[in-house]
């Protein structure tokens, strides 16, 4: 019982569903594992410890009862900041919303706990996900390091221990940075696959809600949960909800064979010298292993990649901005001044700008689309961040003498999947010299998000990385 917080979440699901342990048991074991962990990692903003444990204790009586709700049924889960809870206070991470606590839950929020999973807390954000300011939050392998922008409360708290899983938010890479950054899966869904109703946004039409778990299989169980729009009673929410595309099975192709799947290579977009040795050498081994498993690699060349950045920030701050522009005047003072002085920047962006940045994401879509149409992709891989982790006052030090800084990468890398909406997954594949974790990552098609678990899950079969945990220090 005394390891059974670095068991996975699709493991301690068999053992609830055996018998062997109840809700209530490793509800109690993840508040202590909270409370042992947080005051080094600080993945918390708050805890839900008697909301939890009344939800464990339904569980425990659905099963007894032999009702089986979902694979998440008892296992408890981590959710951002950002996503309302009903009856708990809901931040984002910001004196704004100073005692704002929602009357119901944001879509994501209901679908947990309509599938009897247990709320053990709320994770950091940066304020309102901007990622200006530096939240208390550090890295689960390093804690004088970098955890990884706006959902670092919700991969830390995988990393550590102190959730089975928990859902994060991603407009430019905020599931993915930390995932890889802290060695962990995470997810970032195809545009519109999970509903963002009850959610702060930052742009309507780059934001995306995601899973983040120690093992490909996890995140698959908690997507299965979350995708597709809510009930008939979420219109009422003004941000907008899912797409109703039909969930598929996102657990029956997985396994270690990877036979007639094309894994594509742009080595020259994703590879370039900014791009440590340690990372190159860990990616290029997970792509052998994925050859080994039967997959094809094609080394491709995509156009207009370099325009994916540019066109996004672009859209990215005039959005946050207008959707700001109320609290701003209201409440302006109570804004960190870094996160204040870029919602005043946003308001500056010319509507010119702004329309030629939607029309040039179109162009960066279409280059992608035939791609992947010319080799018959299943998929893209490439080193999910440039770098690891580095401690926080080498966040905007250019460290390869590129020109290049380490959040400039992180979007360089990531943001690709944003713009176009593509889903995108991150993988541990390792770690460097230092001993701190690699991620790869996985682009692949439209509402694809299958093809990315069996490719995800096939390395994991064979790779042992996602089993590894870190040593935290003695708060």
């Amino acid at each position: 019982m005394n390891e059974l917080h670095w068991q996975s979440l699709a493991d301690v699901g068999e053992l609830l569903h055996a018998g062997e342990v109840s809700s209530v048991e490793l509800t109690r074991l993840t508040l202590a594992r909270i409370e042992a962990t947080d005051p080094v990692v600080h993945a918390y903003v708050g805890v839900m410890a008697e909301s939890a444990l009344r939800e464990a204790s339904a569980a425990d009586a659905d099963f007894a009862a032999g009702t089986i709700k979902s694979p998440l049924q008892g296992i408890p889960v981590g959710v951002k900041d950002l996503l309302h809870t009903a009856g708990f206070p809901t931040s984002a991470g910001s004196r704004v919303l100073e005692g704002f606590v929602p009357t119901r839950d944001a879509v994501v929020v209901e679908k947990l706990r309509a599938a009897g999973a247990v709320i053990v807390g709320k994770t950091v954000t940066h304020e309102f996900a901007y990622g200006q300011d530096k939240p208390a939050t550090r890295n689960a392998w390093d804690t004088t390091c970098y955890p990884g922008g706006s959902s670092a409360g919700s991969g830390v708290s995988v990393a550590v221990g102190s959730a089975y899983g928990a859902i994060g938010t991603d407009t430019g890479a905020s599931v993915r940075v930390p995932a890889a950054l802290n060695g962990i899966v995470g997810l970032k869904p195809t545009y519109g696959r999970v509903s963002t109703r009850g959610v702060f946004p930052m742009s309507a039409t780059l934001d995306s809600v995601g899973p983040m778990a120690r093992t490909v299989r996890d995140v698959a169980i908690m997507l299965g949960v979350m995708a597709g729009p809510g009930g008939p009673d979420a219109a009422g929410y003004s941000d907008h909800g899912a797409i109703d595309e039909p969930v598929g099975d996102y657990l029956g192709g997985l396994g270690d064979d990877l036979t007639g799947v094309r894994i594509g290579v742009e080595r020259d977009y994703f590879f370039y010298p900014a791009v440590t040795d340690d990372v190159c050498a860990r990616v290029n081994a997970a792509i052998d292993q994925l050859a080994e498993r039967g997959a094809t690699i094609v080394e491709i060349a995509i156009q207009d990649l370099e325009l994916a950045v540019p066109a996004g920030m672009a859209v990215l701050v005039g959005d946050t901005s207008e959707w700001h522009q109320k609290f701003l005047r209201e409440r302006g003072d109570r804004y960190v001044p870094a996160v204040r002085t870029m919602l005043e920047l946003g308001e500056l962006v010319l509507a010119t700008a702004y329309i030629k940045a939607q029309k040039t994401r179109t162009v960066v879509q279409r280059g992608y689309r035939a791609a992947f149409e010319e080799h018959g992709l299943t998929a893209l891989v490439a080193p999910t961040v440039p770098r690891t982790t580095m401690r926080m006052d080498e966040l905007e030090v250019d460290l390869t003498g590129s020109g290049e800084t380490a959040t400039s990468g992180f979007l360089h890398h990531n943001f690709l999947a944003n713009v176009i909406g593509v889903p995108a997954l991150s993988v541990p594949v390792g770690f460097d010299t230092a001993g701190k974790p690699v991620g790869m990552q996985l682009y692949g098609r439209p509402f694809a998000e299958a093809d990315l678990f069996r490719i995800g899950a096939a390395y994991q079969c064979v790779t042992s990385w996602h089993e590894m945990h870190p040593v935290l220090p003695t708060a």
